[in-house]
């Protein structure tokens, strides 16, 4: 069998370079290549190949080997075409450059890495129109599911998603109305929490730095969750300071050295993400500023990046590789029929604070 594999390679592969090359060339393997290398039909190729049907294990070997000797990849758009699916996820996110969403997606492979099912990537830029224009590319590939990031979508998004006929899940975000089902945490929520702690530990003047959130909604309700507790205390934010674009560290300490250069006074700073709270310690134990003693700091997320800074940045983890774990399994039982129908479609997952070393302790 191996010689016969190995006169059907060369056979293939006897043209030059230049000539392989060529528009002309390119020979896409089919079946048939696979069976006559093998030396069974082609059905029983399609059989192994589809993992369907009675097979002995010998002759799945044989074809098996065959298939990988020669390099053959299925067709997989011939099947999708009776069964009206592929096996694809798409994962719609709105950064790669956020620390945040690879960890996301290391949770969604973990669970899919055990099934048929494969995540194909699409990326926003937290441009509404480009959401749309991504969503409508996934679908018309008629994939096993869909991941998408956020609760906030255009009316336009809102109706392909709806009519879909597939499972939709929306991570990172459950304060709000889900298209199908949702997985994440309250953002709301997380923002007041951390007032609370702030407070907890006598910080008073407090100012506030973060991303300009028109298009970012989940920061958008930290804000608004961390500012109603500063509120319900008789208190308010003292100064504030945006920026556009992504995170970094170099934005994190140029907006501290801004802020704290316009207000001297101020004892405390909430950073909507660790990446630009991580900028802001390195400058302010360049500076010498008193941390946590004179300044308190915190960020959101609980990404890895704080546990390498001369101090941890107090932060909140926001679950990434949980919530990627739960979409994905939400998307896995739907595709292979073991959904139960009285299956939570809402999933919150709960954040921990974490002082770490720039909040003073309790008194």
């Amino acid at each position: 069998m191996f010689s016969a594999i190995m006169s059907h390679t060369q056979k293939l592969t006897r043209y030059t370079l230049a000539e392989r090359s060529s528009p002309e060339y390119r020979h896409q393997l089919t079946l048939r290549d696979v069976s006559e290398a093998s030396g069974v039909s082609e059905m029983t190729v399609s059989r192994v190949l589809r993992n369907r049907g009675e097979v002995s294990d010998k002759t799945r070997e044989k074809v098996l080997l065959a298939a990988r000797q020669l390099g053959y990849v299925p067709n997989k758009i011939a099947g999708a075409l009776a069964s009206n699916r592929v096996n694809l996820v798409g994962v719609i996110i709105p950064s790669l450059s956020n620390m945040v969403f690879p960890e996301v997606m290391m949770g969604i492979s973990k669970v899919l890495d055990g099934t048929p099912l494969q995540p194909v990537v699409g990326v926003t830029d937290y441009v509404p129109e480009k959401e749309e224009k991504v969503i409508f590319e996934m679908l018309s590939w008629r994939p096993s599911g869909l991941i998408i990031a956020g609760l906030e979508h255009t009316d336009a998004a809102r109706r392909m998603m709806e009519n879909a006929g597939v499972p939709v899940v929306e991570i990172m975000d459950v304060d709000g109305s889900a298209v199908d089902a949702a997985v994440g945490i309250s953002h709301t929520r997380a923002g007041r929490e951390t007032a609370k702690e702030i407070l907890k530990r006598g910080y008073r003047k407090i100012g506030f730095l973060g991303t300009k959130m028109p298009l970012d909604h989940r920061a958008r309700k930290r804000f608004e969750g961390f500012e109603a507790v500063l509120r319900e205390n008789g208190l308010s934010l003292e100064a504030e300071e945006y920026y556009s674009g992504g995170s970094a560290l170099g934005k994190g300490r140029e907006m501290t050295a801004n802020i704290l250069k316009k207000n001297k006074d101020l004892d405390f700073l909430y950073y909507s993400n660790d990446m630009i709270g991580a900028g802001g310690l390195l400058y302010c134990l360049e500076a010498g500023i008193d941390v946590p003693g004179k300044l308190g700091l915190a960020g959101f997320n609980g990404v890895e990046l704080i546990d390498g800074l001369p101090r941890k940045l107090a932060t909140m983890d926001s679950c990434r590789v949980e919530i990627g774990k739960a979409a994905a399994q939400i998307i896995a039982n739907e595709a292979d029929g073991s959904v139960d129908a009285a299956a939570e479609k809402r999933v919150e997952l709960s954040p921990i604070f974490a002082p770490g070393d720039t909040l003073r302790p309790m008194p």
